[in-house]
């Protein structure tokens, strides 16, 4: 199972995450915060684990988006569970002194070494994280980092609706074969 953990605001109905959930429901499942606009880290990773429980997390591949991502590593800190791996798109930089105030406890981001298979996707030119932590995040969570040449933040309004590469990418980390279909 293909759990999305989306970031600030949701995902809308043209975002990738929406798109694979829709194109693939027996596959794709998302966890849905109670406040999308107001991301709370102790709220989120509490709402992941509730989640989680129906799952067997030997054969859950996590998919972060954005603050999406520092839920997953944060959850992990939490509650030091396993998952068979975790794909991590566009990763916010929630350390950042300018990262917004509304978005509240995923600080500081966990860099400790990830106990299961993860990579990271960056963009060279993504407005919420410098590619440079983006790939310093990779090296301390012991990721595959995948880098995409000027897709800013990995989202419908950069380009990026149906993502084919993302399904290979969840395929690699899940050892089966998604044939895209969107």
């Amino acid at each position: 199972m293909h759990i999305n953990i989306p970031g600030l605001r949701n995902s809308g109905p043209d975002h990738w995450q929406s798109l694979w959930e829709a194109a693939y429901p027996e596959q794709f499942y998302r966890i849905n915060q109670h406040n999308w606009d107001q991301p709370d880290c102790a709220l989120w990773t509490a709402r992941i684990e509730q989640e989680l429980q129906q799952f067997d997390l030997s054969e859950v591949v996590l998919v972060g988006h954005s603050v999406g991502c520092a839920a997953i590593v944060n959850w992990h800190q939490r509650f030091g569970k396993r998952v068979k791996a975790a794909l991590l798109v566009a990763p916010s930089d929630v350390d950042n002194p300018d990262y917004p105030s509304y978005i509240t406890g995923f600080s500081p981001l966990p860099l400790q070494n990830l106990p299961f298979p993860t990579i990271v996707v960056a963009s060279t030119n993504d407005h919420v994280v410098n590619y440079s932590r983006a790939k310093h995040f990779a090296n301390c969570w012991g990721s595959e980092l995948v880098t995409i040449e000027n897709a800013g933040h990995i989202e419908p309004k950069s380009g990026y609706g149906p993502w084919d590469q993302g399904l290979e990418l969840i395929a690699q980390l899940h050892n089966q074969t998604i044939v895209p279909k969107l």
